[in-house]
């Protein structure tokens, strides 16, 4: 075939190409390319939103395209937010481009990625738009966390709740999420001997926070076990270190010795003691049976000294109401009287007082 007849349509944009270079830009319209002379006309479409060519280099450095078309070079270190009529359209990486625009109002944001965190004012819209997942990476920090931002193995910096996005292809990015809210670390089921030989089960309860979050990982791996480790360590010194009785009498003190040594262990792993509690002191059994025979001793002996207490004091109670009804004769009567009153509740009397007392002259008949 010598001749081909080549239509261009409306938002159609034609190129004349000769012996595989350029040689002019077409408008809509029909046109004849003469493919007996190596000629050929190609039809594109200006409702793409960029150029697609084998030859787009070359249609770039040609400027045959100026017209219709926003060129746009991106170095490896840049990317660039490309905008169709306000709003966001997408992302796009190193690598030159054409942008058709007469269709539309084109607006391309420059961004350098040396930086590799990723920062603007919609970043979040950007960043959930589709296909940026595949230039950017997102984190989410929910209040209560703290996440640590390592570049290329190195802690750059420490990142407060928010959301955030990282340049993908950059560098080397890697994320640590630690949760700051308190908790609580169970200590079931140690058994330590005293110092007198006898073998406690106890059961306590710790509860911390993280409150340096670099420190938390770069002395441990694990802070929570390391704290659970040297906490074991503490309460078997302390515990061992004391005597059965002193234990139970003191677990008070006892419980405020084994914080004060947690605090500076905590510590070193950037961690905080909020509380801790003994929960439990379990006995051996026959320990256990000896305590509560002594406790019954303590209690029965407490028992008689009251009961002796008080009749000693009703006895001397006694002694001086004789004392008194001795001393005053009057109040001996009445309190004949207030006798007699409650014999009379239950018996029939008949009483004849004379000159020589009440005592005297008494005639019970029943």
């Amino acid at each position: 075939m010598l001749l081909k007849l080549v239509k261009i349509n409306h938002h159609q944009v034609g190129l004349r190409i000769h012996n595989d270079q350029l040689i002019e830009a077409l408008q809509p319209g029909w046109y004849l390319a003469k493919e007996f002379m190596g000629e050929r006309i190609d039809v594109l479409s200006e409702k793409e939103l960029l150029v697609s060519h084998p030859d787009l280099d070359e249609i770039i450095r040609s400027h045959i395209l100026d017209e219709y078309v926003e060129t746009v070079d991106l170095k490896d270190n840049e990317r660039a937010l490309l905008w169709t009529d306000g709003r966001f359209e997408k992302i796009i990486g190193p690598g030159a481009y054409a942008i058709w625009k007469r269709c539309r109002e084109i607006k391309v944001e420059r961004i350098s990625v040396d930086d590799p965190q990723f920062r603007h004012k919609m970043m979040f819209r950007i960043a959930q738009s589709l296909g940026s997942d595949a230039m950017l990476r997102t984190v989410q920090i929910e209040e209560g966390e703290t996440c640590l931002y390592f570049k290329d193995g190195v802690l750059d910096s420490e990142l407060a709740p928010g959301f955030y996005s990282f340049w993908k292809d950059v560098c080397t990015v890697k994320f640590h999420k630690i949760d700051l809210r308190e908790k609580l670390l169970d200590m079931s089921g140690q058994e330590i001997i005293t110092s007198d030989k006898v073998t406690l089960r106890l059961n306590a309860v710790i509860s911390y926070r993280v409150s340096d979050a670099r420190k938390s990982i770069e002395i441990s791996d694990a802070p929570d076990q390391a704290l659970y480790r040297e906490s074991q360590l503490i309460l078997r010194s302390a515990v061992g270190s004391r005597k059965l009785d002193d234990i139970l009498s003191e677990k008070d003190a006892l419980a405020n010795e084994i914080v004060e040594l947690l605090k500076s262990k905590a510590d070193k792993f950037g961690l905080s003691i909020v509380y801790f509690g003994i929960k439990d002191l379990i006995l051996p059994g026959d320990i256990r049976e000896l305590m509560n025979k002594v406790v019954a001793a303590q209690k029965e002996a407490e028992a008689n000294q009251i009961v002796r207490r008080e009749e000693t004091a009703a006895t001397r109670s006694q002694c001086n109401t004789a004392k008194m009804l001795e001393q005053n004769p009057t109040l001996m009567r009445l309190r004949e009287l207030e006798v007699l009153e409650r014999v009379a509740e239950k018996s029939k009397l008949k009483l004849i007082l004379g000159e020589k007392g009440v005592t005297e002259r008494i005639v019970n008949l029943l």
